[in-house]
């Protein structure tokens, strides 16, 4: 995201030397994308960054994948995964549950009131939704506050923990790459355009920067081998919240689904008119609550499309989705489309949508280029019944 922030204490030049008031050198970190060839941040240490003094093995749990076969749409109940008693002791990293995944991108959910550790995603970055809760997001370059409806960007090998204010409903999109604003809406120079639903004064970075004086501090690292993602645990003499200031261009971000400004037309408007981020072989957009088609022979749900090269992710959280009335999709369940599946509104929306001027839904949708496969969480969240119900509600 080439929008340049600089927060507390840097030197006038880059790569110089910079000294604390005793007349001791910070170490400067330089924290870049693909190599030295994209966006980077150069951060300021009171301690040296790559200190180690233990390495050992963090147990991911399963991340295991089945297909999606016999192909089949699917309704997952993400509600159910998490009792009160599991949000109220298991912390939203090492609790959460993997629904979907392919070797792009992963989709997760957790439900937690607890403080998570010390963690960053040498994979790639992460995108997570708020779905419910408050609470903050402490990170290397500053602390983050988040809400409800909040997106919040970490770019990969981000240290940050979770400090929930409340229990919070986390719904977690993790790349093998980069997230970034939609390409189409970026200038050739990294700004937000015009004709873009959002614009950089929606965005919210870090505050102030945190020093915190602890030692021998754990950092849980999710990272790659040849035989897929593991997770190591890193013990550091010193916190690594040692940051005394930094500036660039890469850094955490939130940005709230209230300030998408929806683009409509007269007739149906296709879903990347909706699009809010992207990675690696997928995209993310949004549906929220919008005037609809004007035309005054408009149908304003969805036609019936097929997913040719894609499947289509929706994660329903917010109002009532019109489209899927009568299919029993509410408030946190996720409807995955898969390729090679025609999909459209359940028997009966099509016609009673005619003469709707309004849509008051909240939807997030992933769409990736490769076939997703179910996760453990998506096995047990399935509510089997989905695939016949442009059937049995006809």
């Amino acid at each position: 995201m080439a929008y340049y922030r600089a927060v507390g204490n840097i030197p006038p030049k880059r790569h110089t030397q910079h000294r604390n008031d005793d007349g001791k050198l910070y170490y400067e970190e330089l924290m870049g994308e693909e190599g030295f060839s994209a966006d980077s941040s150069l951060l300021y240490h009171k301690y040296i960054p790559s200190t180690i003094t233990d390495s050992r093995p963090w147990d991911l749990g399963s991340h295991k994948l089945v297909p999606n076969h016999p192909l089949k749409p699917l309704h997952l109940k993400l509600h159910s995964l998490f009792s009160d008693e599991e949000a109220d002791n298991l912390d939203p990293v090492r609790g959460r549950r993997m629904v979907l995944g392919n070797g792009d991108v992963r989709i997760y959910y957790s439900v937690s009131s607890v403080t998570s550790p010390l963690y960053r995603n040498a994979v790639g970055d992460e995108l997570v939704y708020i779905e419910e809760g408050w609470g903050t997001v402490e990170t290397v370059f500053g602390v983050l506050d988040y809400r409800q409806g909040d997106y919040i960007v970490i770019p990969r090998a981000t240290n940050h923990r979770y400090v929930p204010g409340e229990r919070t409903r986390f719904y977690i999109v993790e790349a093998n790459s980069h997230i970034s604003p939609a390409r189409n809406y970026l200038s050739k120079y990294g700004q937000l355009l015009e004709h873009s639903p959002f614009c950089e004064r929606d965005l919210t970075g870090p505050g102030d920067v945190l020093l915190h004086e602890e030692e021998n501090v754990d950092i849980y690292v999710k990272h790659r081998t040849s035989e897929g993602i593991v997770g190591t645990i890193f013990t550091t003499p010193q916190h690594p919240f040692d940051v005394v200031g930094w500036d660039g261009c890469l850094y955490p971000y939130t940005f709230n689904i209230s300030d998408y400004e929806p683009i409509t037309g007269r007739v149906h408007q296709p879903p990347p008119t909706h699009q809010v981020f992207e990675g690696n072989n997928f995209v993310v957009c949004n549906f929220v609550p919008r005037k609809v088609d004007y035309h005054p022979l408009s149908i304003p749900v969805p036609y019936y499309h097929s997913n040719v090269d894609s499947d289509e992710v929706m994660f329903y959280c917010g109002g009532n989705y019109e489209a899927r009335k009568g299919s029993g999709i509410g408030n946190g369940s996720i409807s995955l489309h898969p390729g090679g599946h025609a999909h459209g509104p359940q028997p009966g929306a099509y016609e009673k949508s005619i003469g709707v001027e309004y849509f008051d839904e909240l939807a997030v949708m992933v769409d990736t280029f490769r076939p997703l496969e179910l996760g453990e969480g998506g096995l047990a969240s399935d509510d089997e019944s989905y695939a016949w119900s442009w059937a049995t509600n006809a």
